[in-house]
């Protein structure tokens, strides 16, 4: 009973702290194309969890009994060799932290026996249980045959050994599938938010991603002493075209304007399509003089361009374009939306298809 009890109070803590790992690591998942700075955050990460557990091992005269190979499993598995090979470098070192003896020695030659095993199986075409099912087999065998070396008594071995190839399976059944669970789960909650800030028709940013980007650059300008420029569109007589052609085709033409801002703007430039037929572009360390060219750049490519209809034919459309800038056409960087949708009132009233930048 004493065995189990060890032993379950190791899976519990591989859960706890597996579960701890994949919530700090939730923008960077393991994989083995990870950048070396995730893979060296993992194995390290690796290498503490299997130190923890060795705390919280059944000790046997100078063997000690644990999970400290799950660990070095996973990493193998998800994440390759850097990762694994960390984790098994620690957990070695941790080891004869705890006593230098013939049983830490064996520790040594199983942990990086099963550690490159790992690796090896984790390159195989081999599905996914099957790889798991081979290196936890094959960590139990090995396991098993340094019990034997190691423990004289039998009868504790005959114990010994079924209950930890029991556990071991549970522990790393529960450990593979709890990362994985965790995982998907990451990758969701970034898909939707990565998704709750994007316009689905033109993949621009929505308003809620240009409010956010909006309010961080304000907080920039305090320390960067920069300008921030803000051009405010509209698609002239929008209306006319979903009334004489339908909405398919008016999204159509969004999802064209779309690809049009983004290739006469900067690659850093923020560009969103914030309602209906109404965009911006949030031009950063931008004067004036410069964001009225690129303006210049959008309305003469929009004027020029064919927009190619589904159901065959084209249109031409033209926009109107409101600048205003911090700090050449207001102190106040905070009013530069309200400033640049003034100007591209005046832009209208002045016949459409201009430019015109705010009044300081």
């Amino acid at each position: 009973m004493i065995i189990i009890k060890d032993l379950f109070a190791n899976l519990a803590i591989l859960i706890s702290l597996l579960f701890l790992y994949t919530q700090v690591s939730n923008r960077s998942p393991l994989t083995p194309r990870s950048s070396y700075q995730i893979k060296l955050l993992a194995g390290i990460s690796g290498g503490f969890l299997g130190n923890v557990l060795m705390q919280y091992s059944i000790n046997i005269g100078t063997t000690i009994v644990d999970l400290r190979l799950i660990p070095i499993i996973l990493l193998a598995y998800f994440g390759g060799l850097v990762p694994s090979i960390i984790s098994m470098l620690l957990i070695i070192g941790g080891r004869f932290l705890i006593g230098i003896n013939i049983s830490s020695y064996a520790s040594t030659v199983l942990v990086i026996t099963v550690t490159l095993f790992s690796v090896w199986i984790a390159r195989t075409h081999l599905s996914k249980q099957m790889k798991r099912m081979i290196m936890l087999t094959f960590s139990n065998i090995s396991a098993s045959f340094l019990f034997l070396y190691l423990i004289k008594d039998i009868n504790f071995l005959l114990k010994l050994i079924p209950i930890y190839w029991i556990v071991s399976y549970f522990s790393g059944y529960i450990a593979f599938n709890t990362v994985t669970f965790l995982r998907k789960s990451q990758e969701l909650f970034n898909k939707y938010k990565a998704e709750s800030m994007i316009d689905p028709l033109t993949g621009l940013n929505n308003v809620r991603k240009f409010d956010e980007v909006f309010n961080q650059s304000l907080a920039d300008l305090e320390k960067k002493k920069q300008k921030l420029s803000l051009l405010y569109i509209d698609i002239d007589f929008f209306k006319k075209v979903n009334d004489t052609y339908g909405h398919a085709e008016g999204d159509v033409v969004l999802k064209e304007l779309g690809h049009i801002l983004r290739s006469c703007t900067r690659t850093f430039d923020i560009v969103s399509r914030n309602g209906g037929e109404e965009f911006t572009v949030l031009l950063l360390d931008c004067p004036l003089d410069q964001a009225v060219q690129i303006g210049e750049r959008i309305r003469e490519t929009v004027e020029d361009h064919s927009f190619i209809l589904t159901q065959g034919g084209t249109i031409n459309l033209t926009v109107s374009i409101g600048v205003s800038c911090y700090s050449d056409t207001t102190k106040d960087a905070g009013l530069i939306i309200n400033d640049a949708d003034k100007a591209l009132y005046e832009a209208k009233r002045s016949g459409r298809n201009m430019l015109c930048v705010a009044h300081y």
